[in-house]
């Protein structure tokens, strides 16, 4: 008997995402690491490796689409409807978040797989404050918001909001080689811009990490958009982000029987078997709580602030920092520039220790 392609495309996301977590707890890929990194220790390895993930999925990705391997225009990065504002306050409010609680989505899932007990109470608030703004308490708020706030492209004739439309509007980008050649530069740049650095050729743990999980970006859109394809209940197309399928994960939990398992859920599960696997073979596996009552506080309202933002933004630093900027769709780029800048300003405000020392230093 067949397997369901539902159940095969939740299957293969468990299965990525158990190398997806197995990579990051083994290279200790973190995005929010890798800003603090620069910031504190003037190490740029960990922000080249994410930034060689984002030219690996770029390239990969955009071949794919070229090819009509892929349909990337199907994606919710590339919807007409343009939610910039969205893009600018979610990304603040996710990048400040994640440096309260200690990490994106992905790396509270690493963690809570290594054994650290603060992500756990993360995660759980984050999937909470997620899907109470998906569908619940806090819906009908972000459905006002986005009325107010979203613009429909096709009202300017756009079909999409592909960086290739957006700039059409200034200069005339013929589709086809054009775009191939445009995304294939933009690729070359960035790996140039990761390459030319001798410390980041020599971190073997940061190239690997860069080039494994760029490929799994790609890797995901394939899932779901080749194995996925199913004339009567196709999967939507969709790569690896760690926000509203921690929702739908914990709700998942919760609603087992009457619940479909999907890509997103299955890979946060592979996420979390795959960074215990690894911790427990690395000797690295430790139970780790809570130090103060500060530092609980921190890490609540970190995840709410993840949670909402996430969903207001379309993505994290996975979701929209690298699965979404392989599709180069303009909010991609707003949302991930703003979540770096809400790193570095909690970065700032857990410096100071209060937001009034901020605007001080400031």
């Amino acid at each position: 008997e067949d397997i369901p392609i539902g159940l095969l495309v939740a299957s293969i996301g468990f299965a990525l995402g158990v190398i997806f977590g197995t990579t990051a707890q083994s290279t200790n890929f973190c995005t929010m690491g890798a800003i603090s990194d620069i910031i504190f220790i003037g190490s740029w390895n960990r922000f080249r490796a994410w930034i060689l993930s984002i030219s690996i999925a770029l390239l990969l990705s955009q071949l794919m689409h070229f090819n009509s391997v892929i349909n990337l225009n199907n994606s919710i990065y590339l919807s007409p409807n343009f939610s910039w504002v969205g893009a600018i306050i979610g990304g603040l409010m996710f990048g400040f978040g994640m440096t309260l609680a200690g990490g994106c989505g992905n790396r509270i899932l690493v963690r809570i797989g290594a054994g650290n007990l603060k992500s756990l109470i993360t995660f759980i608030f984050l999937g909470l404050f997620a899907y109470m703004t998906l569908r619940g308490l806090l819906g009908p708020l972000r459905q006002e918001f986005e009325l107010l706030t979203v613009v429909d492209l096709k009202q300017s004739g756009l079909k999409s909001q592909s960086i290739f439309e957006v700039l059409g509007i200034i200069i005339n980008i013929r589709e086809g080689l054009a775009e191939v050649l445009i995304a294939s530069t933009i690729s070359v740049l960035l790996i140039i811009f990761c390459m030319t650095s001798r410390s980041f050729r020599s971190s073997h743990k940061d190239l690997s990490a860069g080039l494994i999980i760029g490929i799994l970006i790609a890797l995901g859109w394939f899932t779901t958009g080749v194995i996925g394809k199913d004339e009567f209940d196709p999967t939507p197309l969709s790569s690896f982000t760690f926000v509203a399928p921690i929702g739908e994960a914990i709700q998942y939990l919760m609603t087992f029987t009457g619940s479909t398992v999907d890509f997103g859920i299955a890979s946060v599960g592979g996420v979390l078997f795959g960074s215990f696997i690894t911790a427990k073979i690395r000797g690295e596996f430790r139970i780790e709580s809570f130090s103060t009552q500060k530092d609980l506080i921190n890490h609540i309202f970190g995840a709410a602030l993840m949670g909402v933002g996430g969903v207001l933004a379309l993505g994290c630093t996975i979701g929209q920092g690298i699965s979404g900027l392989s599709t180069l769709a303009t909010s991609s780029f707003i949302a991930y520039l703003s979540i770096i800048i809400g790193c570095r300003i909690a970065l700032k405000y857990l410096e100071e220790e209060s937001f009034i020392g901020l605007f001080k230093s400031s």
